[in-house]
């Protein structure tokens, strides 16, 4: 097993279960050191797609899984990893438990652009089912778009 820290849609555990359901959530972190952020608007179907890119004193929320080897391809495909939309980083998640070390995607495009409503929102309610604290959820629901 190895653990995926999912940021955007993939928070949502249901979405999780349908897309990799070896993978079994495990806990909720944070990316120190890294923001939020959308790019890629010509590659999405509506809009900027999510991403993180460094950013000192900022942070991500994220929910860890524990991928199963079966599910790797599986997540690598819904990211479009094959087709060069997104690529795998290695990083540390900050739990209650301490630092894991975890891989996450990150968009192989520029920051800019605008997300839709609808993927923004998507991103908020994931955000919320996963246990993001209020005001994390809150700047996700008031950021443009």
């Amino acid at each position: 097993m190895s653990l995926h820290a999912a940021y955007a849609g993939q928070l949502d555990a249901r979405l999780m279960t349908r897309r990799a359901p070896h993978s079994p959530l495990r806990a909720t972190g944070w990316l120190d050191g890294w923001r939020l952020t959308f790019g890629g608007e010509h590659m999405g179907w509506e809009g900027a797609l999510a991403t993180i890119v460094e950013d000192p004193g900022s942070q991500v929320f994220v929910a860890l899984y524990d991928v199963a080897p079966l599910d790797e391809d599986s997540l690598d495909r819904w990211q479009g990893v094959g087709l060069g939309v997104y690529r795998r980083t290695r990083m540390r998640v900050h739990t209650l438990e301490g630092d894991e070390p975890a891989w996450t995607y990150v968009l192989n495009a520029y920051e800019g652009g605008l997300p839709s409503a609808r993927y923004l929102g998507e991103i908020a309610d994931a955000a919320e089912s996963a246990g993001a604290p209020h005001d994390y959820v809150m700047e996700l629901r008031k950021r443009p778009c």
